[in-house]
Parts: C-alpha cells; structure tokens; sequence
C-alpha cells in the first residue's frame, strides 16, 4: 500500500462557553508517500487546523489519522510527542528560529530532542544545510540572516530527524517573489531528491499549482480533490 496517510471521518469543533464553533465537519483524505498536496481555501475554513490535526499537535473532536495503518491519535500524550518529534516536520510562515542559536544548532535542536549523540545530530543538521546553501552560514544567528535564509534553516530543521512528512503552513507567506520561488523550488528539489513528502497549506496559486494535487477546504469539508 501506497499511502502514508489516511484520514478518516475528521470532526474538530471549538468551544465559546456553551457554543460549539464547528470547524472541520467530516475530512475524509488520503496522501501517498513522497506527494506534493497543496491544500487552499478562504481564510478560517480550517487549513491550519486541518494541519495540526495531521502533525498531532491537536486531537479531533472525532475521526482519526493513521499514518501507514498507525492510528496517532489511540497513542498516549508521550508516545504522540514522540512520534511527532520524530516522523514530523513543520515549516511555519514565520520561522520560529531560537534567536540565541546558530543556524547549525537550531536545525540540530529536533535531533537532540530525539536523544541522538550531539556528533550525529549537528553532523546530520551541517549535511541539510550546505545541501540548502547555507554552507558558509552555520554559525550565523537568524538576525543575521535574510528571511529567505532562515526559512532554508527552517526547512532544513524540518528534516533533520528525516521524518515520514513534512507539513508546511504558508511557507513562504512572508516572502517576496523572487526568495518566494526559490524555496519553492528547494521544496521540489528535495521532494525530487529525497522523495520527501509534503503537506502545504498555501494562498499562493503558484505554489499550489505546481504541486501533484490540489486539495479545497469549503466549509469544513474537502471539496473536489484533484
């Protein structure tokens, strides 16, 4: 079987006191492994929240995730950070970078998480970024980065621990156009490359256009795969 992920039935509602403010109302959706889906819609249809329910950082209302016929959401809190830290990596709008490390040790951090040896981890994080051409960069902090720059380091981040997926949440949201299809085209080299697979929530119809399938979030639901 070809699919990494298969989600079945998906609810996800938040609570104002008594009211119940519905959110994703039954996504059903499968991704095989190294694809590119791009998932689109209007603002507070529910792409993020979508998204976070894949990575485990929320659990569902109802319905489930499996991840190659693991369903994630029947592991306790530890065993799901775990699996998280390690089969998942997130590629924000905004970097998230820790301010007072270097490029190297920001992207090694997941792997030290991980309990790899401090050799292995920052070895592994030097090898992504020199592969994302931040080779001349590893002791830079992201103040001295640009902003195309740290999103490579965030990227490379995402990759360290070599997980099953990475999610993206408007990767390149806060870029201009021109760093914008840089790190678009850095994210099909590694697809290319390593056959890495990739979750993208994104208003750019660039981006989304050149993934191997588009998904709409509309009300909730998943509309049209395609």
């Amino acid at each position: 079987m070809n699919n990494l992920i298969r989600v079945v039935d998906l609810y996800k509602s938040y609570y104002d006191g008594l009211t119940e403010l519905p959110v994703l109302r039954g996504v059903d959706l499968e991704v095989k492994k190294a694809e590119i889906v791009a998932i689109v819609g209007a603002s507070g249809v529910g792409k993020s929240t979508l998204l976070h329910l894949l990575g485990g950082l929320d659990r569902p209302t109802e319905g489930t995730i499996f991840y190659e016929g693991e369903d994630i959401f029947a592991l306790n809190d530890q065993e799901l950070d775990r699996f998280r830290n390690e089969e998942i990596g997130y590629v924000f709008q905004f970097h998230h970078l820790l301010p007072e490390f270097t490029a190297l040790e920001n992207v090694a951090m997941p792997g030290l998480i991980a309990r790899q040896k401090s050799d292995v981890a920052h070895d592994r994080a030097k090898e992504l970024l020199e592969y994302v051409g931040l080779g001349e960069r590893l002791e830079h902090r992201p103040t001295e980065l640009s902003g195309g720059e740290r999103q490579r380091v965030a990227i490379a981040r995402a990759l360290v621990n070599q997980p099953k997926i990475v999610l993206a949440d408007e990767p390149t949201g806060n870029l201009d156009q021109k760093t914008s299809e840089a790190v678009h085209d850095l994210l099909w080299t590694l697809n290319d490359q390593f056959n890495q697979t990739f979750i993208i929530v994104t208003h750019n119809q660039t981006l989304a256009q050149r993934a191997d399938r588009l998904v709409q979030l509309v009300d909730g639901q998943v509309f049209d795969p395609v």
